[in-house]
Parts: structure tokens; C-alpha cells; sequence
């Protein structure tokens, strides 16, 4: 089958184009590039298409940039399409932002086709990927990375702009392209800079694909069914997945952590739990840092399936905390930070804590009480006070032999340890302690008859 034919074939197998629409095409100059620009010159007509050419000289071959750029606005009069050219400072975005070279022009070539989008006001960016490209990006990612979200290559299509973004050509190889060129007396331009091994693309291209190709001559079509489908799949397994977070993940604007309960989340299958911890991640991370890697993956699960109290550091003082059965996701803040207090107590009064308040009077009412309620007799010595816990703080109450210390009532309760610090205990006069809110309360002895109590309220909405 003849390049055209195939390229036609795969636009309508995936979709890629209608009728009366605007179509920007990316082209360099190159072969593959120039071979889609014929291709769509050759299907206008049919499709009443506006096409538009957009070429970009990186600056980084001088005057060979240049003529590649006049080259290209050459043929375009020829063949009577609209041209868009640029001029692009690659090495400053370089120096200024502290990356690789094609990752600079890469981000700057895309920026630019980004704003001819908009203001073309197009429906399509046509590229002229092709299938050898598909095969370097494929081998790339398996050697480079261990997320299985990240293997599925080049995509055929996804949203770029107000349109889409489309790669008509992964179906045909490199050596289909330049016959292409051939049949059709088009003479493209080639960049010197291909050849190089320094990059690692050029380095799979010359050496890794030929091996591979004489092993399978037809590991394109191999590599681009394997991509769509993987595509697919993960397509699939991450609305899953987000369903999955919409049920089991709580996100917190406020502070900007995220919460988990340890045996939710691990009643969904493995694949959802990898994929909700990455969207997680991509949550709270305005950019993925670099050096987070599928080590810190691999922590997490460890601490998702240990029984015991775990904290683990990620990059930018990121912190995932397993507190019993509830993981937690947040920022490290300072560890000079003081969270304790210690309020006297008038009566009457309301008393404003950092996780809720507390409310005083005197009463003669005996009433119910409830876990944030306390009735104490008149005769407490006085003014009370409410704190956060002491070192040494111990406790007694109604069938407990002797005291307890605060500390290990905490544990046998499975307070959270990120609680345990600004947890309210309130105390009399001489330092004894009454309550420890919604935990335990100091043991009275019962009064006969009309008496006066004082009654303490904790608003416990955010305890």
C-alpha cells in the first residue's frame, strides 16, 4: 500500500480530521515534515482544508537555520499555502531556565505552535512524528522509567490548544517517507544534527532500531499497536482510578494535605491504588520533582501495608505519615514552630483554642453528660485551665487503680501523633488533671440535692 493510501487509512481508523477545517502544520524542512505538507496539499481540495505552515528557526545553526526557514516559506508560495515563521532564542531559554538543548526548543517550538493555535483560531496541529520515532520513544521510556502509565509512546491525538494536536504519519516508517519524497521530486532539507549519537534519540535511531528491525522488519506496525493499546488501557485505568480518589482520598484546600484510610484504599485492585497515588502526587505538586522516582512509589506501598506507625520524606519537604489506619500527605513545616498553649479559664467565658472552643458557666442542672461535656463541683479549686499535654502529664478516672500516664492513653486510644501535641486537657488550680476532651474525665463523686456546678462545653467541629 502506498504512503498516501496508508496515512489515509490511519486518519480514518482514528479519527483525526473533518471537512472545513483550519490545519496548522509544523514543518522544518526536513523529510518527514515536508512529506506531510504534500500529503495535505494533495487532500485540500477534497476536504476544503485551510492549511497553515509553521516553521520555527532555533538558532542554533546561524546562517543553515536561516536558509532552512527561507527553504520552507519557498515551497509554501510554491504550493500557494499561508507561512508563519519564527525566530527562536533556544540558547537563552537554555541558560535561563537550566535545561537540555531539545528540551529547550522543544518547550519554545511548542509555546509558539500554542499561540498560532489561538490566534489562527485552528481546529488542527498536524506533526510529521512517524513510526520510527514511535519505536525511539517506546525503547526510551522502557529503559528510563518504571511507571507503566509512561510507556505508551507518542499519542496519535490529544488536545492541544482550542483543537486537537494529530500525527497522521506514526503509521508509515522513516524509509516509506524519504520514498515518498522521492516519487514526488520533493527535496528536504537535512539537519546535521540528526546524526549525532550525543543525543540519546540519534543514539536508539542509529544503533538499537536496525538491530531490532532485523528481527521484526515490521516492528513499526508491532510498536504502534502495542501504543494504543496501552493507550487505552491507561486511559481507562486512570478514570478508574479517579473515581477510586473521588471515594477513598480526602484533599484538604486548606492546608493542602491530602488523607487516606489505610484499609479503603486497599480494597481497590493494585493498579487503581498506583495510579491514585499518582494523581495525588500531581495534586499536590505544582511540577513532579525530578528525582521522584518509583523508590518513592515503592515506599509508600510499604508503609500502605506495614501495621506500625510510619513517616517517609519525599522530595520538597513532602511527608506521607501513616498514623494507624489514616495516611496523610503534607509539607513539612518548621520544627521551631510551637503548637501548644495554656489558657486560664474565667466563668463564665468562651475560650477560643486552635482546633475549636470552649464554653463555661455555672449550672444547677444535672444534666446528661455527653464525651464534650463535663459537670464539676463548685468547690474545684480555682481558676481552672485548659492546655496542651506536659511531659510526666498523668491522669485517673472511674475504675483505673492509680494514675496513667497521657502519653500512653493517647496510644491505647490511637490518637493520630500530629494531634497528640494540640489535644485540649483541662486542669485545675493545682494542676490536676479533669479531662482530657473526649477521651477520659476525672471521676466525682455524686451529689444529693440541689447544688451548684460548673459546666464546660467543648465545640468539638474540628477536634
Amino acid at each position: 500500500m502506498k504512503v498516501q493510501e496508508l496515512v489515509t487509512a490511519f486518519i480514518k481508523k482514528h479519527h483525526l480530521l473533518s471537512e472545513n477545517k483550519t490545519v496548522l502544520l509544523g514543518v522544518s524542512g526536513g523529510p518527514d515534515s515536508m512529506a506531510l505538507l504534500h500529503y495535505f496539499t494533495s487532500i485540500r481540495e477534497d476536504l476544503n482544508l485551510k492549511l497553515i505552515v509553521l516553521s520555527a528557526d532555533h538558532r542554533l545553526r546561524g546562517e543553515q537555520g536561516r536558509e532552512d526557514l527561507e527553504y520552507v516559506k519557498g515551497v509554501c508560495k510554491k504550493w500557494n499555502v499561508p507561512f508563519i515563521g519564527t525566530a527562536l532564542d533556544v540558547k537563552k531559554y537554555k541558560r535561563e531556565n537550566r535545561v537540555g538543548t531539545q528540551i529547550a526548543a522543544r518547550k519554545m517550538r511548542y509555546r509558539f505552535f500554542l499561540e498560532q493555535m489561538h490566534e489562527q483560531e485552528a481546529d488542527y496541529l498536524a506533526l510529521g512524528h512517524h513510526a520510527d520515532d514511535q519505536i525511539e520513544s517506546m525503547l526510551m521510556e522502557m529503559v528510563r522509567t518504571a511507571d507503566s502509565s509512561s510507556l505508551s509512546g507518542i499519542p496519535v491525538k490529544r488536545t492541544f490548544g482550542n483543537g486537537l494536536l494529530i500525527r497522521p504519519l506514526l503509521c508509515v516508517t522513516k524509509s516509506k517517507i524519504e520514498a515518498y519524497c522521492r516519487e514526488n521530486n520533493i527535496i528536504p532539507k537535512i539537519d546535521p544534527s540528526n546524526k549525532e549519537t550525543t543525543y540519546t534519540r540519534n543514539y536508539y535511531r542509529k544503533y538499537i532500531v536496525p538491530l531490532l528491525k532485523e528481527k521484526n522488519n515490521n516492528l513499526h506496525t508491532t510498536i504502534q499497536h502495542l501504543s494504543e493499546s496501552l493507550t487505552d488501557d491507561e486511559k481507562f485505568l486512570k478514570q478508574e482510578a479517579k473515581k477510586m480518589v473521588d471515594h477513598t482520598v480526602t484533599f484538604h484546600k486548606k492546608s493542602h494535605e491530602v488523607s487516606l484510610f489505610r484499609k479503603d484504599f486497599k480494597s481497590y485492585p493494585t493498579a487503581l491504588q498506583r495510579r491514585a497515588y499518582h494523581l495525588i502526587l500531581n495534586y499536590l505538586y505544582d511540577k513532579l520533582p525530578k528525582n521522584l522516582s518509583y523508590i518513592h512509589e515503592n515506599y509508600f506501598f510499604r508503609l500502605l501495608n506495614n501495621d506500625g506507625n510510619i513517616e517517609i520524606d519525599f522530595p520538597r519537604h513532602l511527608k506521607v505519615k501513616k498514623s494507624y489506619e489514616k495516611v496523610i500527605f503534607y509539607f513539612a513545616q518548621s520544627s521551631s514552630q510551637d503548637t501548644s498553649f495554656h489558657k486560664v479559664i474565667a466563668i463564665p467565658s468562651t475560650v477560643y483554642l486552635p482546633e475549636g472552643k470552649i464554653s463555661v458557666m455555672y449550672t444547677e442542672k444535672l444534666e446528661k453528660q455527653h464525651p464534650y461535656s463535663l459537670l464539676i463541683p463548685v468547690d474545684t479549686p480555682l481558676p481552672l485551665h485548659i492546655r496542651t499535654r506536659r511531659p510526666g502529664d498523668r491522669m485517673s478516672w472511674k475504675g483505673l487503680n492509680g494514675s496513667k500516664k497521657i502519653k500512653d492513653l493517647f496510644i491505647d486510644e490511637k490518637i493520630p501523633i500530629e494531634k497528640r501535641n494540640t489535644w485540649p486537657i483541662v486542669t485545675d488550680n493545682e494542676g490536676t488533671i479533669l479531662w482530657l476532651i473526649g477521651l477520659k474525665k476525672k471521676h466525682f463523686e455524686p451529689i444529693d440535692g440541689k447544688a451548684l456546678f460548673i459546666k464546660i462545653t467543648y465545640d468539638k467541629k474540628q477536634l
